[in-house]
């Protein structure tokens, strides 16, 4: 199937694999700060059942009954599958609605494996004082935080941003008595100005969150779901720290530092990633049915741009 990634941050366009794909870390290409791009993987990189000692799978490993009832639904839909492409917008809007999940959670522990298995902490040691998705995508962000947020300086209200940095992407002024920030770089931490506080925390060692039942109105994690390794026992932390009814907004682009990265993340495109950060809040539990929205600006033009959100159920138990 077709693959069209840029690596270092990468741009992942990938379609289901029906096989096993190895990257030999030695064969990735630098640039300066760590980022650079290509529009597709050469094939010397897509190296099928490939015996390189320093290679690993990025294997995506859904129950083939899972999978089923979206490719009947992408049938139905002009035979065009959900996840074969999301440049154009509504797909990843609709593949969230009427989804029948399966009893079990359907992923498995080699689904959440990276390529780089080293600490994050040593990986996240020295500050990044970069913004990881383009101007455009950036501002539909902060437009679409701008129409869910409580107003600014709402007495009582407490946000937390989680997987934070030394920006938020909230709206410009925007302010309430306590924002929080958690995330793995003290230094990006300081300089973030909208943040009232914040905690060093590597939430892969750690999924636990530092904080109370019922503190917070909104949780935020801007691009960084998919470097989650625990993700059900960090989606269950957020149901237990927000309020009843409080809302939490998963966004995401295409881009990532993939060797950091899940490899069912890795190995999927855009509407498969909607479908995944959904299974999160499902089978957390205590969340209602999530919804995924393409704020992106400029199909396939810029970075796109997603949020999978959910509110905590008003009789969620904490």
């Amino acid at each position: 199937m077709a693959a069209a990634t840029h690596i270092g941050l990468i741009r992942v366009h990938h379609t289901l694999p029906n096989v096993a794909v190895s990257c030999p870390l030695s064969s990735v290409p630098r640039a300066v700060g760590g980022h650079c791009r290509l529009s597709k993987l050469p094939k010397r990189w897509m190296n099928i059942g490939g015996r390189n000692k320093t290679s690993r799978r990025l294997i995506l490993a859904l129950g083939a009954s899972f999978w089923a009832q979206f490719t009947s639904m992408a049938a139905k839909r002009d035979g065009k599958s959900f996840v074969a492409s999301a440049k154009h917008k509504g797909v990843v809007e609709e593949v969230l609605k009427s989804v029948e999940w399966p009893e079990q959670f359907p992923f498995k522990d080699e689904d959440f494996q990276r390529f780089d298995e080293s600490s994050d902490s040593l990986f996240y040691e020295t500050p990044r004082f970069v913004t990881h998705i383009d101007d455009y995508a950036i501002e539909a962000l902060s437009k679409y935080y701008s129409e869910v947020f409580p107003p600014s300086n709402t007495p009582g209200v407490s946000m937390l941003d989680m997987c934070s940095s030394w920006v938020s992407h909230y709206p410009a002024g925007y302010k309430q008595e306590r924002i929080v920030g958690v995330g793995m770089n003290e230094e990006e931490l300081k300089r973030n100005p909208v943040l009232t506080e914040y905690i060093v925390q590597d939430l892969n060692m750690n999924p636990r969150l530092q904080f109370d039942d019922n503190s917070f109105d909104v949780i935020t994690n801007v691009v960084s779901v998919d470097y989650l390794t625990k993700p059900i026992a960090v989606f269950k932390e957020m149901c237990r720290i927000l309020k009843p009814g409080g809302l939490a907004i998963m966004s995401f682009s295409n881009r990532c530092f993939w060797t950091k990265a899940i490899s069912i993340w890795t190995s999927t495109g855009d509407a498969d990633h909607a479908l995944i950060v959904g299974s999160y809040f499902h089978y957390a539990g205590g969340f209602e049915p999530p919804q995924a929205v393409d704020i992106s600006p400029n199909a396939g033009r810029t970075d796109p741009m997603y949020v999978v959100y959910s509110r905590k159920l008003s009789t969620a138990q904490t």
